[in-house]
């Protein structure tokens, strides 16, 4: 690992702020880790910034200080290889801070300073608009919708309530749409799709517990019944932290994931367009600081 890091801020993030970071630049500086930073203004400039630094850079050490749609523009502009990456809980859910178990900014700091890493599995989308890779969670159907119906602004103003509004509006304009799902050969119909790479869902909130970052493979959760019901009998268990209810969830394990139709689709929180898709699993994607 190089001792020099990257450092990526993204000052429209939903917990940024310049006191924040003058506390991990000055904390990594004592811990003889100078960062170089580079500000970004929104996720998508995340991209072509890794882009450059892996051109001048063979084995990055890239620390993102922002939020889950930042961290994946990162791998997306990377690419799997030789990169050390960390996250700073400084975004609006902060799923992979949360599923890395970081309590807070300092806590961050501390094991960036420690070292210590594991392999990150990832996964890699393809469909007709591009390909894209994931930490998290893909999401296709009701999810997908959600997430892109979320408004900037709501999203600047309300942080994660921007995305109850967007439910509620995709709640009173209810598509009861069905698709296929193949996962590993298995044929599944369902409402919703969630293919989760990582156990937590929309924060702290443990949708899939057997699921791990540093394991390739995903464990798909299938909403097979298209009433609302079954939806609300799921957040609730979310919120209660209780295991999802069997009536309404399917479950599959696979490593490929074939989506069959146009629904809507979400990568790590952000909408990123419509079916259909191929999921695969990629191991050792890259070392990320645990």
């Amino acid at each position: 690992m190089h001792t020099t890091p990257f450092l990526i801020i993204n000052p429209d993030s939903g917990s940024f702020s310049r006191r924040r970071i003058a506390r991990v630049v000055d904390s990594l500086k004592r811990a003889g880790l100078p960062p170089v930073i580079h500000p970004v203004r929104n996720p998508a400039e995340a991209l072509p910034c890794c882009q450059a630094i892996r051109r001048v850079r063979e084995h990055p050490f890239i620390i993102v200080a922002a939020g889950d749609g930042t961290f994946n523009a990162v791998l997306n502009g990377l690419g799997p290889g030789p990169a050390t990456l960390a996250v700073l809980p400084l975004g609006t859910s902060n799923v992979l801070a949360a599923e890395l178990g970081i309590a807070s900014l300092e806590d961050g700091i501390a094991r960036i300073c420690a070292g210590k890493t594991g392999p990150l599995s990832v996964g890699l989308l393809e469909f007709e608009a591009g390909r894209r890779y994931f930490a998290l969670m893909a999401g296709s159907g009701l999810d997908g919708a959600v997430v892109g119906g979320v408004r900037a602004g709501e999203k600047r103003a309300l942080k994660q309530g921007a995305y109850a509004l967007s439910a509620l509006r995709a709640a009173l304009g209810w598509d009861r749409g069905m698709q296929e799902i193949v996962a590993d050969g298995k044929l599944c119909l369902c409402h919703t799709a969630v293919v989760c790479n990582a156990s937590r869902y929309g924060g702290n909130f443990r949708l899939s517990p057997d699921s791990d970052l540093f394991r390739p493979g995903f464990e798909i959760a299938c909403v097979t019944n298209n009433h609302r019901r079954g939806y609300l009998a799921i957040i609730r268990n979310l919120f209660l932290g209780q295991p999802m209810p069997d009536a309404a969830l399917t479950w599959l394990t696979a490593t490929e994931i074939e989506l069959r139709g146009a629904k809507p689709i979400q990568l790590d929180g952000d909408f990123v367009g419509h079916g259909p898709a191929r999921i695969t699993a990629v191991a050792d994607f890259a070392r990320l600081i645990l």
